[in-house]
């Protein structure tokens, strides 16, 4: 019979009390001293998970300006090295790194010294094909062992990593990868999604067009395509033909804020920003997080052989995340695919059918899911046995009252135990945390259980006021380790000050509305600014007006997407045709059409409207976040400045729009 199970937070808690005399009343005196005394918390981060470095650093928190600030100087730390301490215990008990499935139900499984032979044996041949400390190499691949293999062998050289998903459109990754110049690229000729196969020949010769400084390219073949592509080594063979390079391998020494990799804002005006964060601040926020998500190495015995998957594509954040399970020595389970099968015969059961195979213990996916097996009326006791999952994670959008209900009654009703939602929301642009969860707290569904260790999380008032039990702005008032350092390309900082200190001068304003209580539990209500937010996976505004407006019959368009709490967003696109023009299903359908092969089918609109106009401002902005906040209830008398506007005669039609928008929406509702 196992020992009862003592939660990561505990453990730390207790080492905290062993260690430092340190003992807190309630998480919410924890929580305090985590972001009033951050020298002390973040260097407890560091000696609890037994980071190492060669060289001693001179200060924890050597400069705490934002941004700007200044991290364990001195200090050299390598991701992968990180990783792979965990490779003896969990190898000597048996567990595997890494387990991997596809909707065809190929299964993938590696053990820890697998999983380091081929890492080093990528590390090799990049290193062959000229690939120096700080070079880009960039992938549009799966969701697969191979693309973490990649990745773990960039950073144990110190190069820098990108990963787009391979069902963005070519124009969508380009923009991407266009801004940092890489010297590698690797691509999977074709994809299997919804089990539809699709060939992605056309889009790897598009990329290598637009990438004219690449000396490499790197070819997985999925056996989807056909086209005889040119390439410079195949990437199994680049994985496994050096098997004697594992025994000197070893990742090399970096500096703490050495680059790791680059992940992109979603593009609300321009071009995506390519945001970099650094070894050493990923390294501490996997560290912290993990306390609150209560992830626990695979082969201890208090983690009941932790197996953690969260259903991701590569190009959202939580596919770091999910590789960050290695960091914490837990085996990660990884799924290729849609978790709802075909759209035409919808299958809510697929990701819990794989849960129940590989007998996860730790399941997440974004909000929407778990709003769509509610609305599908999913029953978990038909889905295998599910007796091993411990914790249910979300983040991504809101999760609603209902759907978590729901999870608790179906564990309640076919095991007789309470299931732990970890609810959580951080971002790409931190790669951390803001509000988390810890287990031994009351849960009240529909709420968020408290804000992350290390992250002085508050909610401002339009003045700059910490408000509770108010909707504001989410901000940070103090650094995190894993803010980014920079944006690639932004030599003077000026488009990363003005993407998050603009507001608030030295204070990170992240874009999300927030309410926090008294007891510290927390509802995040979405988005505060135009970006478009589709299962946890963003897009600006502005790569959806390329397409649209690239059609001969469209002047101008404005899309805003609107996000409720319990519900699935809600997006609405307006365009403006050319005179005589009408809206009509053809055009409509070009419209859709542009959107889908253009960026992806995931952010196609829920409705087209033809408008009379867009509106903006005197400067010609478009007034998306305005009438966003017309849509979602607010007075126009709020929202709107006309004399601030270029065109305000516009401004009744949306008003009215507006109104039918809110009577529908009470109707559907009630």
């Amino acid at each position: 019979m196992h020992a009862p199970y003592v939660p990561q937070l505990r453990l730390y808690q207790d080492w905290l009390r062993e260690r430092h005399g340190l003992t807190f009343s309630s998480y919410e005196h924890l929580w305090r001293w985590s972001v009033t005394d951050q020298e002390g918390f973040w260097q407890s981060i560091w000696d609890y998970d037994h980071l190492q470095s060669p060289t001693p650093h001179t200060a924890v928190l050597a400069d705490a300006q934002m941004p700007g600030a200044i991290w364990f100087p001195g200090a050299q730390v390598n991701y992968a090295k990180q990783v792979f301490r965990h490779e003896k215990a969990a190898d000597d008990a048996g567990m595997m790194s890494i387990v991997s499935e596809n909707e065809s139900r190929e299964l993938a499984e590696l053990s820890w010294p697998e999983l380091r032979r081929r890492v080093a044996a990528f590390a090799e041949t990049l290193r062959r094909h000229g690939v120096q400390r700080s070079d880009r190499v960039v992938a549009c691949m799966p969701n697969i062992p191979e693309t973490i293999i990649a990745f773990l062998a960039c950073a144990s050289i110190g190069a820098v990593w990108s990963v787009c998903a391979p069902d963005m459109g070519a124009q969508a990754i380009i923009d991407r990868f266009t801004q940092i110049d890489p010297k590698v690229l690797i691509a999977a000729d074709g994809v299997v999604y919804a089990g539809r196969r699709v060939d992605r020949a056309k889009v790897i010769e598009a990329l290598r067009t637009a990438l004219p400084n690449l000396s490499t390219f790197l070819l997985y073949r999925s056996g989807l395509s056909d086209a005889d592509i040119p390439h410079d080594a195949e990437l199994r063979e680049a994985m496994t033909s050096a098997p004697e390079a594992a025994r000197t391998f070893e990742p090399e020494w970096l500096p703490f804020d050495q680059p790791l990799w680059i992940v992109y804002t979603s593009g609300t005006t321009g071009k995506p920003k390519p945001i970099v964060h650094g070894h050493g601040g990923v390294l501490l926020a996997a560290a912290a997080g993990g306390k609150n998500m209560d992830l626990a190495p695979s082969y201890e015995p208090n983690s009941f052989g932790e197996r953690y998957h969260w259903y991701t594509t590569c190009g959202w954040i939580m596919w770091n995340a999910q590789v960050s399970g290695l960091l914490c020595g837990s085996t990660i389970c990884l799924y290729d695919g849609s978790p709802s099968g075909p759209k035409e015969a919808p299958d809510f059961g697929t990701l819990w059918r794989f849960a129940a195979r590989h007998r996860v213990s730790y399941f997440g996916a974004g909000a929407a899911f778990y709003e769509g097996c509610v609305k599908s009326g999913l029953d978990l006791s038909k889905q295998g046995d599910l007796s091993t999952l411990r914790a249910l994670g979300t983040t991504g959008s809101p999760l609603s009252e209902a759907a978590q209900l729901w999870g608790i009654a179906e564990f309640d009703g076919n095991y007789r135990r309470r299931i732990w939602w970890m609810n959580m929301s951080g971002g790409t642009d931190v790669a951390a945390n803001f509000v988390g969860a810890n287990r031994e707290l009351p849960q009240v569904p529909g709420r968020m259980q408290c804000r992350q260790l290390g992250s002085a999380t508050e909610s401002w008032d339009a003045n700059g006021r910490s408000v509770t039990d108010e909707v504001g702005d989410l901000v940070c008032t103090k650094p995190l380790p894993s803010m980014p350092l920079y944006f690639w390309g932004d030599l003077d900082n000026t488009r990363y000050i003005d993407s998050y200190f603009r507001e608030f001068p030295g204070v990170w304003r992240h874009g999300d509305w927030i309410s926090i209580g008294k007891d510290g539990s927390c509802v995040i209500y979405g988005r505060s600014d135009a970006t478009l937010n589709r299962s946890g996976l963003r897009m600006g505004t502005s790569e959806i007006y390329r397409p649209v407006e690239s059609l001969p019959e469209v002047l101008d368009s404005m899309v805003i997407d609107l996000e409720y709490l319990g519900r699935q967003s809600h997006t609405e696109l307006f365009v403006v045709l050319r005179e005589s023009l009408r809206l009509h299903a053809a055009l409509e359908e070009r419209i859709r059409e542009a959107i889908r092969t253009t960026l992806s089918p995931r952010f196609l609109p829920d409705r087209i409207t033809q408008a009379p106009a867009i509106p903006r401002t005197l400067s010609g902005k478009k007034q998306e976040v305005p009438i966003k906040k017309l849509y979602l209830g607010r007075s126009a008398e709020d929202v709107l400045n006309r004399q601030a506007m270029a065109n305000p005669e516009c401004l009744d039609w949306y008003i009215e729009q507006a109104r039918q928008h809110s009577r529908n929406f009470a109707a559907r509702s009630d």
